[in-house]
């Protein structure tokens, strides 16, 4: 009997081991499981679920490694087990390696024990001397969509009697239960790194496009602008630009804040003319749910939104003496509260404001704050009008010529004589905006390939919508003189300077003043500056 009972306890005992094993691993799948469907931290899910491992397995050191597309290298994305500069260190080729090898065919490997492998390079260093060390090492590739993307590794202590494939099975279940959460970081990453990258491109070309250079004239008013902004775009000072409306304000707004500590930070703009007053004391400083009827949820102000950037305050002449009150204490002490609010906001940007008003006329008056004007007139940069800087006419008319026509698909290249010499001598009571909408209508109703005259209608002796009558005007050193004499005098010096600028090429400087090949070759030889030619 006892020799019959005996085979019964030992299989007893050994189902009852089985049980304890199918008990463990349910348990664990299901708390896995769990885990995995809680969150799309991969490193929230992961450090848990080689927590569960260890707490129910008895499984030490863990890895989750995955593969980058673009350098083929496998890095540790989360560990147990393993400090900081060993994860570092813990990076391998696709082949190489244990970790390497299980990616490169798909297949899963076990180590009895690491002492023994040659391909165990323990590179991480956490193991110590593996030549010592009673361990085993299993690694299982992570798939998605019959691709691997990674893989899972554990240690265990090594034992004589342990079934690897158990072990082997059930991880291989862990790694696809994971693939999804694996997978969606990845693209999640990628989606990241491609935003990042378009962010700094599009601030590469933002800068670019507000960079001074750009801003286009190169007479000597000009190149005042230019030095002034050189010089305040590396301080922290409040500017404010001076200027008839549409001399470019804003452009040079832009370009101060882009070439600036700053440029990587917002650049938020406001129109103190386009809003009332209650609308414009919320826009900029916001205010809380329930402040005012129709308030239904918390509104950030544009000072919030300019905190480490820059804030551009356009028409500032027209803002009400309530708000100029508020904004005087924001420049003062750099905080505020919003609307209904009692919380103090603190704010660190720096303000740029513009206007066309005669401010110091507002302050005699009354209608603006004199303290107000001390602290926004830190650093004045005066806009010269169009007709004070004649010379940059056929530069802006070229640049204007060669974006209306892309913008219209129309093949319009070159603006004739008597048409340039009309653009020349008109007023410009709207300055370059003027101009620009001149040409962009001309081009718009040009049938050729040439702008003339009557392509632009300006009234002579009435004034017309938003246009003034007519009233040449000419630089100060061709007073006294005729208009052919003075039209030639300038014409001859922007030539010169045109040839001076393309080391002597006809072609480009033709097309750097808007005129055709034939036009400035006579041109050239009237004036006598054939010696200006490339040889």
């Amino acid at each position: 009997m006892k020799k019959k009972e005996k085979p019964v306890r030992e299989k007893t005992s050994d189902t009852l081991t089985g049980l304890k094993r199918e008990v463990l691993e349910l348990t664990t799948l299901y708390e896995i499981a769990k885990t995995a469907s809680s969150s799309l931290n991969l490193e929230e899910v992961m450090s848990e679920i080689l927590d569960i491992l260890h707490r129910h397995m008895g499984m030490e050191r863990g890895t989750l490694t995955l593969l980058d597309d673009r350098t083929h290298e496998l890095i540790i994305e989360v560990a147990r087990g393993l400090d900081d500069k060993a994860i570092e260190r813990g990076r391998y080729r696709v082949g190489e390696g244990i970790t390497g090898k299980v990616v490169a065919a798909g297949e899963p490997i076990v180590v009895p024990n690491v002492g023994d492998e040659p391909l165990f390079l323990n590179r991480t260093g956490s193991r110590g001397d593996v030549k010592r060390s009673n361990i085993s090492f299993i690694c299982v590739p992570i798939k998605w969509e019959q691709k691997t993307i990674g893989a899972l590794s554990v240690d265990q202590l090594f034992q004589e009697n342990v079934s690897f494939e158990e072990d082997v099975r059930l991880l291989t279940i862990i790694s696809s239960m994971i693939a999804q959460t694996v997978h969606i970081h990845l693209m999640q990453e990628r989606e990241k790194e491609r935003l990042q990258s378009e962010n700094i491109e599009l601030r590469r070309e933002l800068k670019k496009k507000f960079h001074p250079a750009n801003i286009i004239g190169e007479s000597k008013r000009m190149a005042d602008v230019y030095a002034s902004i050189e010089l305040v775009s590396q301080s922290r000072a409040t500017v404010m630009l001076r200027g008839e409306s549409g001399t470019g304000k804003e452009l040079v707004a832009h370009a101060i804040h882009y070439n600036s500590e700053r440029a990587n930070g917002p650049f938020i703009k406001v129109s103190c003319a386009a809003l009332p007053e209650t609308l414009l004391e919320s826009e900029l400083f916001g205010y809380e749910k329930g402040a005012f009827t129709g308030a239904a949820i918390t509104k950030i102000g544009r000072f919030e939104m300019a905190n480490k950037g820059t804030l551009f305050l356009d028409e500032i002449g027209d803002i009400a003496p309530s708000t100029q009150i508020k904004l005087l204490r924001v420049l003062q002490e750099r905080e505020f509260e919003r609307l209904g609010g009692t919380q103090t906001i603190r704010v660190d940007l720096r303000l740029i404001t513009a206007t066309n008003r005669n401010l110091e006329d507002d302050v005699r008056a009354g209608k603006f704050r004199e303290d107000l004007y001390y602290r926004l007139n830190v650093i004045p940069i005066f806009m010269p009008s169009l007709r004070e800087r004649r010379e940059d006419i056929p530069l802006l008319v070229n640049h204007f010529l060669v974006r209306a026509s892309e913008e219209n698909r129309k093949k319009v290249r070159f603006v004739s004589d008597e048409a340039m010499e009309y653009l020349m001598n008109y007023a410009w009571p709207g300055n370059v905006r003027e101009l620009e909408n001149a040409i962009e209508r001309a081009v718009i109703l040009c049938k050729t390939d040439i702008l003339t005259p009557d392509l632009f209608p300006f009234p002579k002796d009435s004034k017309g919508p938003g246009l003034t009558s007519f009233e040449p005007q000419m630089p100060e050193e061709t007073k006294g003189v005729s208009l052919p004499e003075a039209v030639e005098e300038m014409e001859k010096r922007m030539i010169s300077q045109a040839l001076d600028k393309t080391d002597g090429n006809k072609r480009k400087a033709a097309k750097l003043l808007g005129m055709t090949e034939r036009m400035i070759g006579y041109k050239i030889q009237k004036y006598g500056l054939i010696g200006k030619l490339q040889n």
